[in-house]
């Protein structure tokens, strides 16, 4: 019993006396992130640890990681245990002030509107919403009310308390509080689940936590707008009123915020679009784009631009139906796996087609089309595709949120051994085309097998495999989003950061053996015999009219020269220069620029400032001086005074501008 003990054994007679005789209590001990240990004789909370540590510290605790679950401050650590502290400059810590504001507003509607049903208040990108039941409508000079209530609850630093309750009995408590909709979120919830609420003062609410101590630890907010949301987002079901806020930690973040949203309002892609006379929307067609001819330049450059990239990397450009039989869907999985977003129609014979909602089984079409062999391989097949896909109204927003889309896909077919070196060719491919678009800071993120997908996992394996990879032999850091992926495979997205610090998800890449094998897709061995090919799914810019809407709001409407729908205005002084104005224009036009000519009747310097608004980015002036010498007074959009000089010249300058793509821009 004793050999194990003594000085080897790691105890002394006098500790196994104490031992015997419960003397010694035992030590917990705490594994901070840095290596180091705490250690404690008896249970500790998150705040005790931290106090520990120091004061700041504790006083800046918002909650714990111990052992990677998150759990609340005054969570009690009873074992050894790793621990992280979680403050407001954690991601952690800031979605924690979030999910609690949203809590702190609830509490301040209570009471100033005590009628109102609370139901569901999560956290969103930036910020949080509250659903509520109310018969009369908010309006928007309630925000301020609310919040002056939220300061004040904040004000007097309630404690924030967890509790645990019988189902039965929360159903109860709840529907006595005429909380009607809670009631019914509790009676939804998995029976092995315990019932946790979050008290703070008179107010309670269901939550799984963790928040925040108490009140007085939040302040950094702001309530932004009103909505309307049908409970638990069916329209089947009753319309209820949405208020949204955003929270940071700090009131330092939440200003920056602020001053983003207010330079996201002036950029936004519809008010600038209507301002430039790009496109529009009709009710007669709702999530599709009317172009005009500006902004369908615009968009014809963008397909140039992808096209000229892709053929110069081996890509063969091809083009599939718009509608396609049930059947093809149903092979594919489209049709179990995302029939509610497809638009179907049924001919006199009963037969269902479908718009396609992807470009995918038209490709594999293709590529059947004939006998394959290894030496073919890799196919790259590019297609400028149009695609339909049912967005409910309510989600539709201007254009990067649309039913009707083009996206610029690439489907490749390869053999198992090219697999990784093809997903490295696209992912160098997809940042250089963004670093011509202006983007430098672009972030990759890696998404593995999601719940309801199709295929083994020893396929998945192999996929996912091949793309981290082909991620890692490049160097590239990237970030992980567990169960993301396609129904068919893995995927990595490619996130755009803009102008003013919003991401945008942009291209994809998607690794596929799923597709291939239910459309019994083979190519020839070099041994004859059959073999599946692996199948990459590669977008660029993904939706050509998203990307058009977030190059608008990434350069405010100030476009590249390359990109700019129309380049250059040519305008005189009088009427004595019109002549050489249309021959000016004309040159420039013969050497591939889009030129627009300016001849109104008009005084020059209101001529400039309206071309100025159009956001052009040359405007070249035209009197009586640059007649005599041959010459083009050039200014740009910004202000800048270029001087006079020949349309030589001019066009020297401006091909050296074209060549340096996004990289030039006045934002």
């Amino acid at each position: 019993m004793v050999s194990g003990l003594g000085v080897n054994g790691g105890a002394d007679f006098a500790q196994l006396d104490g031992l015997v005789n419960g003397t010694i209590s035992i030590m917990i001990q705490i594994t901070l992130p840095d290596g180091n240990t705490k250690s404690f004789d008896q249970p500790v909370t998150v705040t005790d640890v931290a106090a520990s540590i120091g004061p700041g510290l504790a006083k800046a605790t918002l909650a714990g990681e111990v052992d990677g679950k998150l759990v609340d401050a005054g969570f009690t650590i009873e074992d050894d245990a790793s621990l992280r502290i979680i403050t407001g400059r954690d991601e952690e810590g800031v979605d924690l002030i979030r999910h609690s504001t949203a809590h702190l507003m609830a509490q301040a509607v209570k009471r100033l509107f005590p009628e109102t049903q609370v139901t569901i208040g999560p956290v969103i990108e930036n910020g949080f919403y509250y659903d509520f039941a109310r018969d009369e409508p908010f309006r928007p000079e309630d925000l301020e009310k609310i919040e002056q209530e939220m300061a004040r609850i904040v004000d007097e630093d309630l404690p924030v308390f967890r509790e645990l309750m019988e189902r039965d009995d929360a159903i109860r408590f709840f529907r006595d509080q005429g909380e009607e909709y809670k009631a019914r979120i509790i009676a939804d919830i998995p029976s092995d689940e315990p019932i946790s609420l979050y008290r703070q003062g008179d107010f309670i609410d269901l939550c799984r936590g963790p928040h925040i101590p108490s009140t007085g630890k939040l302040g950094a907010f702001k309530l932004t707008k009103l909505a309307g949301a049908y409970w638990r987002g069916d329209s089947r079901n009753e319309m209820l009123q949405r208020i949204y806020g955003t929270a940071w930690g700090d009131k330092k973040q939440l200003k920056a915020y602020l001053k983003r949203l207010e330079e996201a309002e002036k950029r936004d892609h519809r008010r600038v679009g209507k301002q430039l006379g790009l496109f529009q929307f009709q009710e007669e067609a709702p999530g599709a784009v009317f172009w005009h001819p500006r902004g369908w330049t615009l968009f014809r450059k963008l397909v140039d631009y992808v096209r000229m990239r892709q053929e110069a990397a081996g890509y063969e450009e091809v083009n599939t139906p718009d509608v396609m039989d049930r059947a093809l869907w149903e092979t594919s999985g489209h049709w179990g796996n995302y029939r509610e977003n497809m638009f179907t129609t049924q001919t006199e014979d009963e037969r269902v087609f479908a718009l396609k909602p992807m470009n995918c089984p038209g490709s594999v079409a293709l590529f059947k089309q004939g006998l394959k062999s290894y030496r073919d391989l890799p196919i790259r097949m590019a297609e400028f595709g149009k695609v339909h896909r049912y967005e409910p109204s309510g989600a539709l927003h201007g254009l990067m949120r649309v039913r009707h889309f083009t996206q610029d896909d690439a489907h490749i077919y390869c053999t198992e051994e090219q697999m990784e070196e093809e997903c490295r060719k696209v992912i160098e491919l997809n940042l250089s085309v963004y670093r011509d678009f202006g983007f430098e800071d672009v972030k990759l993120k890696f998404a593995d097998r999601p719940e309801n997908r199709i295929g083994d996992d020893a396929t998945w394996d192999k996929l996912e495999g091949a793309l981290k990879g082909a991620i890692d032999a490049m160097g590239l850091e990237y970030t992980y989003n567990p169960g993301e992926g396609a129904f068919y495979g893995p995927k990595i997205e490619f996130v755009l950061r803009d102008a003013i610090g919003r991401d945008w998800q942009c291209g994809t890449l998607q690794v596929d053996l799923n597709l291939p094998e239910r459309f019994d897709a083979t190519y020839r061995t070099s041994d004859g015999g059959e073999q599946r090919p692996v199948m990459l799914h590669r977008a660029l810019l993904g939706s050509l009219e998203r990307f058009t809407g977030i190059l608008l709001e990434h350069y405010s409407g100030n476009l590249p020269l390359w990109l700019a729908p129309v380049q250059l205005v040519v305008m005189n002084i009088t009427d004595a220069q019109a002549e050489y104005v249309d021959r000016v224009a004309s040159d420039l036009r013969q050497r591939g620029f889009r030129v627009e000519t300016d001849l109104r009747n008009e005084k020059i310097g209101y001529k400039i400032r309206a071309r100025t608004l159009e956001k052009i980015p040359y405007l070249l002036i035209v009197g009586d001086r640059e007649v005599e010498n041959a010459q083009v007074a050039v200014r740009r959009r910004d202000g800048t005074d270029l001087g006079a000089m020949s349309v030589d010249a001019l066009e020297e300058n401006l091909q050296a501008e074209v060549a340096s793509r996004g990289k030039i821009a006045d934002n």
